[in-house]
């Protein structure tokens, strides 16, 4: 019998970051140590369809994955009369996340799952109640940690109370912004100056955000962030340099070095992210050491704060005039791309990229270990 961990990858999913969960999932398989674990696969379509894929992994960034895995299966199982799509819980005998008529082309029984998931049904805590009822352990925060991380408004009420310093804000519901979008604006100008940063509460990669300098930017941005989230977040602007500090582990949690995004666009949009590679990484970021310090002490304490576990990505701004630290968001499954800030963070602070996919399993296991209750007969 295998010594090797069985670990299953779930990538995709029906979210505004679905390219991107290809990117990092292509990128975490080919990292990892197959000498210690037995990989298998399973792609949620945007359509929401669960796919179990055995195909090149190159084929998953291209998307190209799909086609296969849905000609495979139709091969396999001519008949759609059996195909048994079902979630069976570790008490059950074959162990397994997912079934899928044929187990040669199922998600099998895992030890534990390593969700590459970004953005809605991915990392707001909806797929972790899943994992938590299918009693497997898997990569990332539980469902409190993740819903809390994905909603930044709720995120930023607990910021507030754990006396971490942010941005000033509002918020309003899709609603409020369609029933009356100019009222929404005058509270807004009435208590910030322009320009004002506008953001869904649950989306990431800055999927939907805007800054807007004017009455007209402003109502054009309350209604498109309004397409992606029923609650809208309104900040004040912070004239800051943008960076970014990696958090792992679970209750004793460590904080890699800072580094410091410069963007090709006025902002850190879904464009300079991702698109046109001209945005700049600076690692470590070219700080005083006392306020790479202060980051990192922030760092964690958000983290424990969200009662996050395994890993997150935190960024903050550091105000150019003043030197002040001001926490901008937590993201509870971060980008695992080859351009993402959160391996090349630790890679700097002496993690290399395979053995941080091993203490991510490991941590994953003992969050699950340390999680089981007794419950009296």
């Amino acid at each position: 019998m295998s010594d090797k961990k069985r670990v299953l990858v779930i990538f995709g999913g029906q979210s505004s970051e679905h390219e991107v969960s290809r990117f990092s999932a292509t990128s975490i398989i080919s990292n990892m140590d197959k000498s210690k674990y037995d990989v298998s696969f399973v792609g949620i379509t945007k359509e929401g369809r669960w796919l179990p894929y055995n195909g090149p992994v190159e084929k998953i960034a291209s998307g190209e994955w799909e086609e296969i895995a849905i000609n495979k299966m139709v091969k396999s199982i001519p008949s759609r009369d059996n195909i048994i799509n079902a979630i069976v819980s570790r008490g059950a005998s074959s162990e397994a996340l997912m079934k899928n008529g044929n187990e040669e082309e199922s998600g099998g029984s895992v030890d534990v799952v390593f969700p590459v998931l970004h953005g809605c049904n991915g990392e707001d805590g909806t797929i972790q109640g899943l994992f938590e009822m299918a009693g497997i352990p898997y990569v990332g925060s539980g469902v409190l940690g993740s819903a809390l991380g994905m909603d930044k408004i709720y995120a930023k009420i607990v910021f507030e109370k754990a006396g971490i310093p942010q941005a000033d804000y509002l918020f309003f519901t899709r609603k409020e912004i369609r029933d009356n979008a100019d009222s929404a604006a005058g509270a807004i100008e009435q208590k910030f100056k322009y320009p004002v940063f506008i953001k869904p509460s649950n989306a990431g990669s800055s999927v939907g955000v805007s800054k807007a300098h004017d009455r007209k930017e402003l109502i054009e941005a309350l209604s498109f962030a309004a397409k992606y989230d029923r609650k809208v977040l309104i900040e004040e602007f912070i004239n800051g340099r943008e960076v970014e500090c990696a958090v792992l582990g679970n209750d004793n949690p460590i904080a890699s070095t800072v580094g410091e995004i410069v963007p090709s666009n006025e902002f850190y949009d879904y464009n300079a992210k991702y698109i046109d590679g001209s945005s700049k990484t600076v690692i470590p970021a070219d700080l005083p050491e006392e306020t790479i310090l202060r980051i990192r002490n922030y760092a964690v304490k958000a983290f424990k704060s969200l009662d996050c576990a395994g890993l997150s990505r935190v960024d903050f701004f550091v105000h150019k005039e003043t030197g002040e630290v001001y926490i901008n968001e937590i993201n509870t499954l971060p980008g695992f791309t080859s351009i993402s800030m959160y391996p090349m963070l630790w890679e700097a602070s002496g993690i290399p990229y395979s053995e941080l996919i091993d203490r991510l399993i490991d941590l994953a296991i003992e969050r699950f270990d340390d999680n089981t209750r007794e419950v009296e007969n």
